[in-house]
């Protein structure tokens, strides 16, 4: 079994980091498999410090106490160890499940001067995608990112393609057909949205974007179309777009909309957004308004960009309406997410 949201990316890691420099000596527990009901899915983490301290969750509270001390004696050791446990049906049903299931934990000391923990921190703090692939027989470690694997040992073409796989979905599980028994764990960025122009497309995709897992901020200068009573809830930045976006940063879990229909707002913000790594950049307008942009946008240099460029915005689903449209650019804006360019 496999999931692909796991629990917020790299926070436990930014808390180990942060107790590790206190001198503390700390495990990081890890679901590695499960079978029938888990109460939580592979990839979750649990911090546990020595002492007893922790963070996170691997069962929902069901076999936290018994992680914890394993961790005591991981601690002890510094060797790796991995552990089996039943949640039966009564404990199941105490968090919220209809029947029991086994989960399969992986136990580490963390090693504050180990490259493959300094790397992964590091990218979880920059928002980069990244996958930790643990060796379960020793424990060894390897990453995978945009820019390539490293680590303490190579991973071949089949299986590194496998990696890949799972990190574009954000999912994590253990590669069984590999030489060795590998225990993926993809940390995706939680994605975010950018919504350039305050307008009645932009309310009616707001809430359903926050509904979705993004966070979602509104971008327009024009104080009367972003206020709190159009966007309630909604964060609102009323800078131009190419101070606000670069404010915001635009990587990898960032997806860019504009909806303005007005190229003094539209334009710098696709000119800032189309050269980065951001996954989605999509613009509003028919396909007469597109070729006059594209022919704008090609004179401002960033042509080599524009093949990216979703627009017309959305999946042809048929719709007209403001909320329609809005469940388009969603529906689009998650393919692209998941499944790469859409077909």
């Amino acid at each position: 079994m496999n999931n692909a949201d796991p629990g917020e990316p790299g926070s436990e890691l930014a808390v180990a980091d942060a107790w590790l420099a206190d001198g503390r000596a700390v495990a990081l527990a890890s679901v590695v498999r499960t079978w029938g009901s888990s109460p939580r899915p592979v990839g979750s983490h649990l911090l546990i410090a020595a002492g007893g301290e922790f963070q996170g969750s691997v069962s929902g509270g069901c076999i936290e106490g018994a992680v914890i001390e394993e961790a005591q004696a991981v601690l002890g050791t510094g060797l790796p160890r991995s552990v089996s446990y039943g949640v039966d049906d009564q404990l199941a049903w105490s968090v919220g499940l209809s029947c029991g299931g086994r989960v399969e934990v992986l136990v580490e000391r963390l090693d504050p001067a180990r490259a493959t923990f300094r790397e992964l921190v590091a990218a979880t703090a920059a928002r980069e995608a990244v996958a930790s692939v643990t060796r379960l027989d020793d424990g060894r470690q390897a990453l995978v990112g945009a820019d390539g694997q490293s680590g303490e040992f190579t991973l071949d073409a089949a299986t590194l393609a496998s990696v890949r796989r799972l990190l574009r979905t954000g999912q994590s599980e253990v590669l069984e057909d590999a030489a060795a028994p590998l225990f993926v764990r993809s940390y995706l960025p939680s994605p975010r949205l950018l919504l350039v122009g305050a307008v009645h497309i932009a309310q009616a995709l707001a809430p359903m974007a926050a509904l979705a897992g993004f966070a979602v901020t509104v971008v327009d200068p024009r104080r009367a179309f972003a206020t709190a009573a159009r966007f309630p809830g909604v964060a609102l930045d009323h800078r131009w777009p190419r101070e606000a976006l670069a404010a915001h940063g635009l990587d990898a879990g960032t997806a860019v909309v504009t909806l303005a229909h007005d190229p003094k707002i539209d334009d710098p913000a696709l000119l800032a957004a189309l050269p980065s790594r951001a996954f989605y950049v999509g613009a509003l307008g028919s396909r007469k308004t597109h070729a006059q942009r594209v022919a704008r946008l090609t004179e401002a240099g960033v042509g080599e960009a524009l093949p990216r460029l979703r627009a017309p915005i959305g999946l042809d689903l048929g719709g007209r309406a403001p909320a329609e449209i809005a469940v388009a650019i969603l529906a689009e804006i998650l393919q692209l997410r998941y499944h790469g360019a859409a077909p």
